[in-house]
């Protein structure tokens, strides 16, 4: 794919901080926990899973959203392939991807798929996993979809660094594409997201967040 490469430091040695926004890309603490808390639970996941459910997401990052929901999916012993589709403008690079995946044992067998895909047609086809890597600004590119999701893991950088992904419009093309009685979590709080949420058709809700930040945001279509 001829998408511009996500520039990058790392913090603390392996966690990957990006350049363009300022921002690690997952938590310093423990990034798969982080998401396991955050948009699994966030979402009601595992327990809705079921056949043909289908996962979106705003911002693909190192692809460690997709490795927790795909490993969920297999401790289920749900049958047939975990759908995923999941939008992003500034993909990592392959040396990059499997520095910052070394850092957790359960995503090192996911990160030359993944590298594969970012490099190839974006696509992800296993027995268990079919996903979908989206590159281009998502509020270009998320309109145009056909599919509606059951749950969004909405992950972009923090809103006031990356307020292009926590646009209003952006979020009701996200309530848009989104199945009756689907669900939508993400790490902020910020109340300008919790109001294009709410004004986009979901009953908004504030949690406890993980490590040290006190609150998350999760929604369902009402």
């Amino acid at each position: 794919m001829n998408q511009p490469r996500h520039s990058i430091d790392w913090r603390n040695g392996d966690v990957p901080v990006s350049r363009q926004f300022d921002d690690p890309f997952y938590s310093l603490e423990n990034g798969l926990d982080e998401t396991r808390h955050v948009f699994l639970t966030g979402n009601g996941l595992p327990a809705r899973f079921l056949p043909g459910f289908h996962i979106a997401e705003l911002g693909f990052g190192t692809g460690l959203n997709l490795i927790a929901a795909a490993l969920a999916w297999q401790a289920a012993g749900q049958d047939g392939a975990l759908r995923y589709t999941s939008f992003e403008a500034f993909p990592l690079s392959g040396d990059d991807l499997h520095k910052a995946l070394a850092a957790f044992d359960a995503a090192r067998p996911f990160a030359d798929l993944i590298a594969r895909a970012l490099d190839g047609d974006g696509k992800i086809e296993t027995p268990q996993l079919s996903a979908q890597i989206i590159l281009g600004d998502a509020r270009a590119t998320l309109p145009r979809w056909e599919g509606r999701a059951d749950a969004w893991f909405l992950d972009g950088f923090a809103p006031a660094r990356n307020p292009e992904l926590w646009e209003p419009a952006l979020l009701r093309a996200v309530a848009d594409h989104t199945l009756p009685g689907g669900t939508c979590a993400t790490y902020s709080a910020a109340g300008a997201v919790r109001a294009a949420l709410a004004d986009a058709g979901f009953a908004v809700s504030r949690i406890p967040g993980y490590g040290r930040k006190r609150h998350m945001t999760i929604g369902r279509l009402s």
